[in-house]
């Protein structure tokens, strides 16, 4: 009696299926009250596999394979309708805050393809069920928002990543797609024969982005002459790390280009940080997500002539979707982090232990890439995921490079097809 006066109130011509047929899939908790009062609407064909429930606060529904669960509110604000959306601009036009929170619909109609919500006022939202499964919590956590390819040296030397010529990279789009999605699925990618210099460096950084100007200027350039208080400029080694640890938002991509070097030594070292992530994940996950969610401070303190800089940039060596769990940036810099003091004593030694494990597998030999950067040769790198440092040198030795806005970079992928 209850269905049938469901079906009535939502108008909707649909055929019934008994609850003990679909309660496997739903939560424990709800299912002895499902059992005595629900019904499943069977709103497609059965290969499709749609069904759809109303509860008090929200929409149930599985299609594809994929149950979802739609607050109303949700899907009131959600409407593309002429009224509510603006297709011209891609902005929403409907007032959030004017939506009622305790808005239900009036009526439900699921076909084939197109969720139909009709609404209090007889406004009317459609829905394409594909749109809802892509855009759904449940669909998103089954996505992946950067699709990638991990590697230690060996995987990268066996899948020959291609360099781009330059012309190719600055004067066509095949061979700056060719570029972005080398660089989206290895976090590196390589322009050759470029003319060494500074501006030709520039040119080639403006191709995929906005140079972003930080406290080193828009196009820095250095010896090992200690011009600046930081170790990047001496002879030294320098241990794998990402850089600008030390701002809130670390620089996204840094590019690197050796105009000259008249000595030995000098190799750039280059490690997969979220491959050495994913292998703490496999082996021990209470650490990666201490790693995860610990907040750490780095620091970078300068008084050398007449630059005097004090940052600090906050967050975990690990940052997550929290979602789906997806990697998206490692802030990782024994040379920057700052004193620990944003732990608890009875977990600090529980983050050193994790922290550990994590840098073991950055100093495996097998993740190391090492490359020797040359002349005509530049070096994108995504420093939100992959570690860079180097070997000691001798001799005279001058690069230069910038950092460039990530979002930049991320939006030019976009425009030419690409999933960034």
């Amino acid at each position: 009696m209850w269905c049938r006066r469901l079906a009535c109130l939502f108008k909707v011509p649909c055929r019934l299926h008994g609850s003990t047929r679909h309660s496997s899939w739903l939560p424990r908790d709800r299912r002895s009250v499902l059992a005595a009062v629900a019904r499943w609407y069977h709103a497609a064909p059965e290969s499709l596999k749609c069904v759809w429930q109303l509860h008090g606060d929200h929409l149930e529904l599985r299609y594809a394979n994929t149950l979802m669960r739609f607050d109303f509110v949700w899907l009131r604000d959600h409407c593309r309708s002429a009224s509510c959306y603006n297709t011209k601009t891609n902005q929403r036009s409907l007032d959030t805050a004017s939506v009622d929170l305790g808005i239900k619909p009036k009526a439900v109609r699921v076909d084939e393809t197109t969720l139909f919500l009709t609404w209090p006022d007889g406004h009317v939202t459609r829905y394409g069920l594909e749109w809802l499964v892509k855009n759904s919590y449940e669909g998103q956590k089954q996505q992946v928002m950067h699709p990638r390819i991990l590697w230690n040296a060996e995987i990268y030397h066996q899948a020959q990543v291609p360099s781009v010529d330059c012309r190719s990279f600055l004067e066509t789009d095949e061979g700056l797609k060719e570029f972005l999605q080398n660089f989206l699925l290895y976090g590196i990618a390589f322009v050759e024969n470029v003319t060494p210099t500074k501006e030709d460096t520039e040119i080639l950084a403006e191709r995929i982005s906005l140079i972003r100007e930080t406290i080193y200027g828009r196009m820095w350039y250095f010896t090992s002459d200690f011009s600046r208080g930081d170790t990047a400029y001496t002879k030294l080694a320098l241990d794998r790390h990402t850089d600008t640890t030390y701002f809130q938002e670390p620089c996204g991509i840094q590019v690197f280009h050796c105009l000259k070097h008249e000595g030995t030594g000098g190799r750039t070292l280059l490690v997969d940080g979220f491959y050495a992530a994913e292998q703490v994940l496999r082996q021990a996950p209470d650490q990666f997500e201490l790693l995860s969610k610990v907040p750490l401070k780095h620091e970078y303190v300068e008084n050398v002539g007449d630059c005097h800089n004090h940052m600090i940039g906050v967050g975990p060596v690990l940052n997550v979707y929290p979602w789906n769990n997806e990697l998206y940036l490692i802030r990782y810099n024994n040379y920057d982090r700052a004193v620990i003091n944003t732990v608890p004593y009875d977990v600090v030694h529980r983050w050193y232990t994790a922290h550990r494990t994590l840098t073991a597998e950055l100093r495996r030999p097998e993740n190391e890439l090492w490359v020797k950067l040359k002349p005509g040769k530049a070096l994108f790198v995504d420093n939100w995921r992959v570690l860079h440092g180097r070997e000691a040198f001798t001799g005279y030795r001058q690069l230069c490079g910038c950092y460039l806005t990530r979002d930049d970079v991320l939006n030019t992928a976009r425009l030419l097809g690409l999933q960034a």
